[in-house]
């Protein structure tokens, strides 16, 4: 198959690699020197070489600010019968987007990022494919993810914006609330260096992903969530509650333990 992947960043690169050996794969990149490491790749800065290329599959792997302007701006240029996708980490107005469009397309989320993910071992980390999407371009993410041993759902849209607002909205906002308040620790603890190297590696994320997530329609329960459960936590801290510290303890062990349980499954 013919695939062009818009955007040679880090998720970019990832599918070049991932791709470049089974499939006639080419790469559209604003900036020449994002694509100086790209293998068996054909690297283009021009709509005139995308057209000459006719791609069978498009995939938008640029940042998520300019996700949609990518697409309007290559569209014109590509093969009535490509499909085009986004692998976009929150999908609120992609729908519309792709229904206007008048193509075939497909919506995929591969839920892990070279910043955490061991990209050699992928087994315990997840993908979702949008349901309502074309049937083909389906199937192939489908078997893509799964040669990568991921884990596959499929959600709608809007089941998807759902999930993604409780998977990373939560640990998200707890970092950042870690973050704000810590200060520098001449010798600081296990647990402490663990929730850095955390805080650190979704910092480096982009600024605009970040506020995505956040902005997303979904998130705002789930922070009052996190709101609700700090002031009854401190309300046990201030009264030194012996028992009401024991149930509260017996309560978020319970919802480690059976999130564990579901992950085995």
């Amino acid at each position: 198959m013919k695939i062009l992947v818009l955007g040679a960043g880090k998720m970019g690169s990832f599918f070049l690699d991932l791709l470049s050996f089974e499939h006639e794969v080419a790469v559209y990149e604003r900036d020449p020197r994002r694509m100086r490491f790209t293998y068996n790749t054909l690297r283009f800065t021009t709509m005139e070489e995308i057209e000459e290329f006719k791609p069978e599959l498009l995939i938008n792997a640029v940042t998520m600010k300019y996700t949609i302007p990518a697409f309007q701006e290559v569209i014109p240029h590509l093969p009535k019968e490509c499909i085009i996708s986004d692998i976009a980490s929150v999908k609120t107005g992609l729908k519309e987007f792709y229904e206007s469009t008048g193509m075939h397309f497909v919506s995929s989320h591969p839920m892990f990022g070279p910043t955490f993910a061991n990209l050699n071992q992928l087994s315990e980390e997840n993908a979702i494919i949008i349901s309502e999407g074309d049937f083909i371009g389906r199937i192939f993410f489908k078997d893509l993810y799964q040669k990568l041993g991921l884990n596959i759902y499929e959600y709608t849209f809007e089941e998807h914006d759902k999930t993604v607002a409780y998977s990373l909205s939560i640990p998200f906002v707890s970092t950042f609330v870690f973050a704000a308040v810590m200060k520098h620790q001449d010798a600081p603890g296990t647990t402490f260096k663990r929730h850095m190297q955390i805080a650190k590696g979704v910092l480096n994320e982009d600024d605009y992903l970040l506020q995505e997530i956040l902005f997303n329609p979904y998130t705002h329960d789930n922070v009052v969530r996190i709101r609700e459960e700090l002031k009854e936590l401190l309300e046990i801290i201030d009264k030194k509650d012996n028992e009401g510290m024991a149930a509260y303890l017996q309560k978020i062990r319970h919802n480690v333990k059976r999130d564990i349980q579901i992950d085995k499954r």
